[in-house]
């Protein structure tokens, strides 16, 4: 699509942040899949970072670094998916995925998928509108 005026950066972020949503969903549910595998580390990301490496933010130009770490790295994966290190689950039994901390990421997850959907075709609706107008 390019960088146009009608399918510009507004785009490319709700396409994106579906696709951080979509892998979000697919880790959490392999969690609760996992719930009974003895040893298994729940995995999840966090949908704003994640969202933030795969927009491919630039840093300004204006900004000094006075350390190399102190802004954002440009060699990270924008989908890097780690285990998660919770103090209350002891991975050597078949508690180590807490259901309802799970369904809790799902709900959220699930909202926020389904608002970026709702902002997806509002934006399409205004496109409509636009060439609709235009051609009388």
């Amino acid at each position: 699509m390019g960088e146009s005026r009608i399918f510009g950066h507004t785009s490319k972020m709700i396409a994106k942040a579906l696709d951080v949503s979509a892998k979000r969903h697919n880790l959490i549910a392999g969690n609760i899949a996992n719930m009974d595998t003895i040893g298994y580390q729940p995995m999840d990301l966090d949908f704003n970072e994640t969202l933030k490496r795969a927009m491919g933010e630039k840093e300004p130009d204006y900004l000094d670094k006075t350390h190399s770490k102190h802004l954002s790295s440009e060699d990270e994966k924008p989908f890097s998916m780690t285990g998660e290190n919770v103090e209350d689950v002891d991975i050597h039994h078949l508690d180590s995925v807490n259901i309802d901390r799970e369904m809790m990421k799902l709900t959220e997850n699930n909202i926020k998928y389904r608002t970026t959907v709702e902002l997806r075709l509002r934006k399409s609706k205004i496109t409509n509108y636009a060439i609709d107008e235009g051609a009388k």
